[in-house]
């Protein structure tokens, strides 16, 4: 068996339990077609080409990406030696889903990529860090830029808990299965994606300041001018930017966008 690569953040998940649990997420039909990113050695590959119609493995290993095919002779199978972030999801058929216990290092650019993507899947069940895992879902008192992305474009909910004993090398955390509904439509179809953001990254600029402090400096406007732009959208100025719910921001993007 190859010794699992440091570089690649490689874990091998060989527990049945935890490879079901993953796919039962997926809610995968004998007719999906699926992505799975970093199959390795193919445990939860063997699992997806059992219940779905295909399935295209993207792999940044060579020797792996080379190997698997011979690994698992699923007629349903394709293998491609790649970067998941260079790979054009539009060769994907429309409503894909993508399955795939993704290397810690790199996950929020692989949540990044699919979902600000033009043709995102319908789901993606992602097997990440606990830790990550629920800053993805957070909700309000807990949010983060991370969270509010994510769910700008997906509902985002928790799944099966896997602890580090079931992977070889354990790593040094454990990891949970986060869903990404993607949204078929824009959550807020009358704001530009890049006002919305534009707002959000100034007002988590100094996370610890309130948001008259952190959107003063993060927009380059008075802290006067700031204020009126949260009053018009109800929001408290001494309120700091972890609290607020995307309808907030929404709110704030707007009311800045108009000011």
């Amino acid at each position: 068996m190859p010794t699992p690569k440091k570089s690649l953040g490689q874990h091998w998940l060989f527990d049945s339990k935890s490879l079901g649990a993953i796919c039962d997420a997926a809610e995968i039909a004998p007719n999906d077609e699926l992505l799975e990113i970093g199959p390795g050695l193919g445990p939860l590959t063997v699992e997806l080409t059992a219940r779905a119609k295909h399935v295209t493995a993207i792999e940044l290993d060579e020797q792996l990406a080379r190997e698997l095919p011979a690994r698992i002779p699923a007629a349903n199978l394709t293998v491609i030696h790649g970067d998941v972030l260079q790979f054009d999801l539009s060769q994907l058929p429309a409503g894909y889903k993508v399955v795939a216990n993704v290397p810690y290092y790199v996950t929020s650019l692989i949540v990044r990529s699919l979902l600000e993507s033009p043709t995102p899947p319908s789901r993606a069940v992602l097997l990440v860090q606990k830790e990550v895992a629920q800053r993805l879902a957070a909700k309000p008192g807990d949010m983060s830029i991370l969270a509010v992305s994510a769910q700008f474009y997906a509902q985002v909910s928790l799944g099966a808990v896997v602890t580090a004993d079931k992977f070889d090398p354990p790593p040094k955390v454990d990891s949970q299965v986060v869903i990404f509904d993607v949204r078929s439509k824009p959550l807020f179809a009358d704001i530009d994606p890049k006002n919305f953001f534009r707002i959000v990254k100034a007002g988590f600029s100094e996370k610890r300041k309130t948001l008259r402090n952190s959107l003063s400096g993060g927009l380059g406007l008075p802290k006067d001018e700031v204020e009126i732009i949260l009053k018009k959208a109800a929001i408290d100025p001494g309120a700091r930017a972890e609290t607020l719910s995307l309808e907030q921001w929404h709110a704030l993007g707007l009311a800045w966008s108009g000011a």
